[in-house]
């Protein structure tokens, strides 16, 4: 290799830069509100029973995909594919509500 320096102050202009970005950011407090109201209904009123739960024991109760699967008796793809299948019909749900 080369002697090859590098730029320390770089990194340190692209740490300043987050913090600024984050700083001066528009609040979507607000935003985020709405799309949580909204997901909560979402999940109640569009999903399935079964989905409604795999949900749940994901996300709510921090379950993995073999931890669920093996609670609930079935195979691990089963477990994945309705999890995904629930995630794209909150999208399509949710998509356009801010």
């Amino acid at each position: 290799m080369r002697n090859t320096r590098f730029d320390t102050r770089s990194s340190e202009w692209i740490g300043d830069m987050t913090v600024w970005l984050r700083e001066n950011a528009p609040d979507n407090a607000e935003q985020m509100d709405r799309l949580r109201r909204n997901l909560r209904q979402a999940r109640i009123q569009e999903l399935t029973p079964r989905q409604q739960e795999l949900l749940s024991m994901y996300f709510d109760q921090g379950m993995t995909v073999p931890q669920i699967a093996r609670e609930l008796g079935v195979n691990r793809s089963t477990v994945s594919r309705t999890l995904r299948r629930a995630k794209e019909r909150l999208y399509r749900c949710l998509r356009y509500a801010l």
